[in-house]
């Protein structure tokens, strides 16, 4: 870009002095004469028409200079180009073929004025090559040109550009209240992944403490009572309990497992998972389900997918238990900045304002609030009801090159744990 503005300072400066010089070789060989209303007078009619060439073409010599400082100098440009007009003016007047050089004023006034003055400077131009031109007798029609043309044409010049600049003020701030914005809601949004992992962690907490916990203290007493059973079959019926006891906190832990990371979506798509979820329960609950997926499938954030996924599974489970549906109905909607999950059945319905046990309808609503998204329940008894979820659409990361490959196994968990 610099390279550019150097080479368009050259540019302006050489086609001024070009300017200069045809209107100096026209007067030379032509030997044209004064001519218009700008008359020589005073001690500039003793001036020599070289001579001011001279002047005119020594005052040229700054323009590169100026260029490069027109936003830095503005006053200094401003006054340096009127010098430049009144030159040209003074030349005209002696030589009604510097009128050539006089057009100068055109592309300098581009390249060397504010924006608000370019008008302004295309005006004065063109009011002294008008004027040179004029004869004599026509000065009173050049007071109606200055005072019916020039001077709206010079404010209408200095409005547009002033509207130009409010124009691109209220750009900027609007871009700047845009990546403002942006940052705000990454912050949010940041803020509520983070509260849906202390959710998870507090969801994982309870289920561990209400299942597998009771269940360790129960496994120690029944090797305890073991351990003094003075007979062989009471040894083996605590024995055979204790079992139970561990085949069932191992099931509760493959549960909380798989709480936590959706099988289905490791290998599968969002849609996918949800179409074989949808497949599956209806097979084995024996209820009519219709799975439909309205949008355009994107590749969501993991904590997304995963919430839609679990939200989808946990109320699939709640009419199975609950509802005694006869129909359901499973949508996936992707919009431009959301994505939508609705669960609807035709079962018995209930009141979502009166406490319910358990904590199917808590948990997704916390699933749908760690992702930035919301959980609404209709409902009523006999009526039906309907679970909608909205959460936005994050797109998934970009790989890391340098993130470990899940594919590959942690060798700091046992074999046999891997393969549970």
């Amino acid at each position: 870009m610099s390279w550019v503005d150097g080479r368009e300072r050259w540019v302006y400066a050489g086609l001024a002095y070009a300017l200069l010089a045809i209107s100096a070789l026209a007067t030379a060989v032509t030997g044209a004469g004064p001519n218009g209303v700008l008359g020589e007078q005073g001690l500039w009619a003793a001036v020599p028409w070289p001579v001011a060439a001279l002047m005119a073409a020594g005052w040229l010599a700054p323009v590169p200079w100026l260029h490069r400082r027109r936003d830095t100098r503005r006053a200094l440009v401003v006054a340096h180009y009127l010098v430049l007009l009144a030159l040209a003016a003074a030349l005209a007047a002696k030589s009604a073929a510097f009128v050539v050089f006089a057009s100068a004023g055109y592309p300098l006034a581009i390249a060397l004025l504010p924006g608000r003055l370019v008008m302004a400077g295309v005006t004065l131009t063109a009011l002294v090559n008008v004027t040179a031109q004029a004869g004599p007798e026509a000065g009173t029609t050049l007071l109606t040109v200055i005072a019916g043309v020039a001077v709206p044409l010079v404010l209408a010049g200095w409005y547009v550009s002033a509207e130009h600049d409010r124009r691109r003020r209220l750009v900027e701030r609007l871009r700047t209240a845009m990546e403002e914005n942006a940052e705000l809601n990454a912050r949010l949004l940041d803020q509520a992944r983070r509260a849906g992992v202390l959710d998870e962690r507090h969801r994982v907490a309870g289920e561990i403490h209400d299942t597998l916990a009771q269940d360790l203290v129960a496994l120690i007493g029944q090797l305890s009572a073991a351990g003094r059973a003075p007979h062989e079959d009471a040894r083996r019926r605590h024995l055979d309990r204790a079992a139970e006891l561990a085949r069932r906190g191992l099931s509760e832990t493959r549960r909380s497992v798989r709480a936590l990371r959706p099988e289905p979506l490791e290998d599968t798509e969002l849609p996918d998972a949800l179409g074989h979820l949808a497949r599956s329960w209806a097979e084995t609950v024996g209820v009519e389900l219709r799975f439909e997926v309205t949008g355009t499938p994107v590749a969501l954030a993991a904590e997304v997918e995963s919430a839609l996924f679990r939200v989808a599974q946990e109320a699939l489970a709640n009419v199975a238990k609950h509802a005694g549906a006869t129909r359901t109905a499973l949508t996936l909607s992707y919009t431009d900045e959301s994505v939508l999950l609705d669960i609807r059945d035709d079962g018995r319905g209930f009141d979502p304002q009166r406490p319910a046990d358990g904590f199917g309808l808590d948990g997704m609503r916390q699933r749908a609030r760690g992702v930035g998204g919301t959980l609404t329940v209709e409902s009523e008894p006999g009526q039906g009801t309907t679970i909608a979820a909205a959460v936005p659409a994050l797109p998934a990361a970009t790989p890391d090159p340098a993130a470990p490959d899940p594919a590959v196994p942690n060798p700091a968990v046992p074999n046999d744990e891997r393969q549970d």
